[in-house]
């Protein structure tokens, strides 16, 4: 009892010394001020207050605690402290700074009382205004965070070491189709048998779930397929905090669409547009599944490969339109499905080539189906008012002789359907192997001729054409010669047919054309007045610039159009008449001559000659080297002889070298000749020479053709 006394007793004197009391509440860590329980006011207030407050001791002490902390819950406590001196108070409040700015703090005021029955209050601060801020920070990324969560395309699932779930996004639940979606609460652990559930194989996936769950560190990728039939992309990572795992994250995206439209392009990619039919690419894909049986080491599979071109479909483009060629494609197809069986293929190449791709099929089984393709195709197409036939031309590779990949034993194939092109189209023949050094040789010969042209190594020969009874050269016909430094001579019956073939030939015969007509003009400006004649293929006059080719070599050379003359094959006649027409009476409207060489080898007719603007024929030399001992080549000479008088021609024979020979065809009425019994083909310089010493230039005979006569 006394020591309770004497406590109070102390405090008593500490609180009638201001300068005690001040010190006290300096002291104190935290803000703190002293009011006065008689008059309500603030008497002492530390330092850590005034900072807080943002005011001078002037503007603190003497004011009413409401005015320093002036919440409503603090003005009705000290109204009722008025009637009760006992009244204490903890809480949460906020000042106001002199700066206007809000400052958070907890408040706790506690009554004391001294012995002789004075009153205080003592108002203690904590300022919790830096967690105040931090926690609203907090709470605006975590709001941040679930926005961007919920704005993604993805499903979001996290979840703690233990599987627990701690968070996931509505695209989460609706992807998964979980019930109401939002149904599970962060630590719900029973989420992964809601995903088990419409997962196609759930065991599979807890395992694997359970799997990721034991090493915190592992991520992965996985693709998960639905009971529905959707695949969903699961791609999962460790959640780090300071540098050790806290949990997982998974994120799950739909691909359902992006995968069935890949498949479709896919798809689109492998099927021809017009027909629907496997193409190309899908054939090749087939022959390697037929061939896989060898790298199995089973006995090697044997099948077939048909290689198809429609016959001349381009006249029906051409005649009839590009869409009623699309529906005869198309009914193409049709037809040929009947010659397929049902683990066969059959295959659109490109325009108006297919292939059958036949199964366990030898010689005998490809053959058949040759013939039944062949059967299919012989009925009339209908369309509309209009009936025609369609026939093709079928090339077959036997696997595994003609090829041990897709592409040999599409080119096989497609090779043998070649050689049935030019043997007369309409039937089927099966690859024949050559030996890969003839194919070879043929490559290497095609690039050193395209190097001579480049190179400048052709050069032309003239052969002198002379007129039969008066000994006169009348012409000289341009022939081509090839030296190559490595192979010497290469005869142009070598290389010519290999140039046609290739199309190289419309570049040689441009190069020959210009050349002669450069001599030519050479020749005139030297007082020799020597017309030239040029042999032109039937691809080079095809090509759609022939004729102003033909005037720009004259331009540039200022040479005469009389002086050139153009021997044109027979071929020439066999494509569109009416097209060869045009371009013969342009050629003719410039002035130049028109032959046909090598005339009775081919297929012309009386209505072509009639027709077309030509000035000579030309015999074959097949035709020359029998007389006058052979009686066919009697008959056949004479036959020419006669009707291109009759149709008023100049008749000249080729390859002339006995003089038997000449007599015979200046007997029968032939005009010029030819061959070896005058001259072989000269250099320039030779044929100058061979032909100045022994004639001067005349005019030219009635036919129109200028030449030289004896001096």
């Amino acid at each position: 009892m006394n020591a309770g006394r004497e406590a109070s007793a102390a405090l008593h004197r500490v609180l009638e010394t201001p300068s005690v009391i001040s010190a006290l509440l300096e002291g104190l860590p935290e803000p703190a001020w002293l009011v006065d329980g008689e008059s309500l006011t603030v008497s002492v207030v530390n330092r850590a207050a005034l900072r807080l407050l943002g005011l001078k001791p002037e503007r603190a002490l003497g004011q009413p605690p409401a005015l320093l902390c002036g919440s409503l819950e603090d003005e009705a406590f000290w109204q009722g402290a008025a009637r009760d001196p006992f009244a204490r108070i903890r809480s949460d409040t906020v000042l106001t700074h002199s700066d206007g700015q809000p400052r958070w703090v907890s408040r706790s005021i506690s009554p004391i009382h001294t012995p002789e029955g004075d009153r205080y209050w003592l108002v203690l601060l904590h300022d919790q205004t830096r967690r105040r801020r931090a926690e609203a920070e907090r709470e605006t990324l975590l709001a941040e965070l679930r926005a961007t969560l919920e704005s993604t395309a993805d499903g979001i699932l996290v979840v703690d070491l233990a599987g627990r779930v701690r968070s996931f996004n509505r695209r989460f639940a609706k992807l998964w189709g979980l019930p109401g979606g939002l149904l599970h609460e962060p630590g719900d652990a029973g989420l992964w048998l809601s995903l088990q559930r419409v997962m196609r194989d759930g065991e599979q996936y807890r395992l694997r779930i359970e799997a990721l769950l034991d090493a915190p560190l592992m991520r992965s990728s996985d693709m998960l397929r639905l009971a529905d039939g959707r695949v969903l992309e699961q791609v999962s990572l460790p959640q780090m905090s300071r540098g050790e795992p806290i949990g997982r994250v998974f994120s799950f995206r739909d691909l359902s669409e992006k995968l069935a439209a890949h498949q479709r392009i896919e798809e689109l990619g492998r099927s021809d547009a017009l027909t629907g039919v496997p193409n190309r690419r899908a054939l090749a894909d087939r022959i390697v599944q037929q061939m896989s049986a060898v790298a199995t080491g089973e006995p090697p599979p044997v099948f077939a490969l048909l290689h198809l071109d429609l016959d001349r479909f381009k006249q029906i483009n051409d005649t009839l339109g590009h869409s009623y060629g699309d529906r005869v494609l198309r009914e193409v197809v049709e037809r040929l499905r009947g010659a397929v069986g049902e683990n066969d293929t059959l295959a659109r190449l490109g325009g108006d080539e297919f292939a059958l791709l036949i199964e366990n099929a030898q010689m005998f089984e490809a053959e058949a189906s040759a013939r039944r393709v062949q059967q299919l195709l012989a009925e009339p197409f209908s369309f509309d008012t209009l009936s025609f036939t369609v026939t093709a031309s079928c090339g077959i590779a036997l696997y595994p002789g003609d090829g041990g990949t897709p592409d040999e034993l599409m080119a096989s194939a497609e090779r043998a359907m070649h050689w049935v092109k030019e043997g007369g189209r309409a039937g089927f023949r099966f690859h024949v192997p050559r030996k890969e050094v003839d194919l070879l040789s043929r490559m290497r010969l095609d690039h050193a001729m395209r190097q001579a042209l480049t190179e400048g190594r052709f050069r032309l020969h003239y052969q002198p054409q002379v007129e039969l009874g008066s000994d006169r050269v009348i012409g000289a016909e341009a022939l081509i010669r090839w030296r190559d430094p490595q192979r010497g001579d290469i005869s142009p019956a070598e290389f010519i047919p290999l140039a046609e073939e290739s199309g190289f030939v419309v570049a040689i015969g441009e190069w020959v054309l210009r050349e002669a007509v450069a001599q030519a003009a050479h020749w005139l400006s030297r007082g020799l007045r020597m017309p030239v004649a040029v042999n032109v293929s039937a691809l080079q006059f095809q090509q759609a610039h022939f004729v102003e080719t033909v005037a720009e070599a004259l331009r540039e050379a200022m040479l005469p159009a009389s002086m050139l003359e153009l021997e044109l094959t027979e071929g020439v006649l066999l494509g569109d008449a009416e097209e060869g027409l045009r371009r013969m009476r342009a050629l003719a409207s410039l002035g130049v001559t028109l032959s046909i060489d090598d005339f009775g080898t081919g297929y012309s007719s009386l209505a072509y000659l009639k027709r077309f603007p030509i000035q000579r024929l030309k015999i074959d030399r097949s035709f020359v080297q029998g007389l006058p001992g052979d009686a066919s080549d009697v008959g056949i000479a004479n036959a020419i002889v006669q009707m291109g008088r009759a149709l008023g021609l100049q008749v000249i024979a080729e390859g002339v070298e006995t003089e038997a020979q000449r007599d015979f065809l200046a007997q029968a009425g032939c005009h010029e000749f030819q061959g070896f019994l005058f001259a072989k083909p000269l250099r320039p310089d030779e044929f100058e020479q061979r032909v100045r010493p022994r004639r001067h230039v005349v005019d030219a005979p009635a036919s129109g053709w200028l030449g030289l006569a004896n001096g």
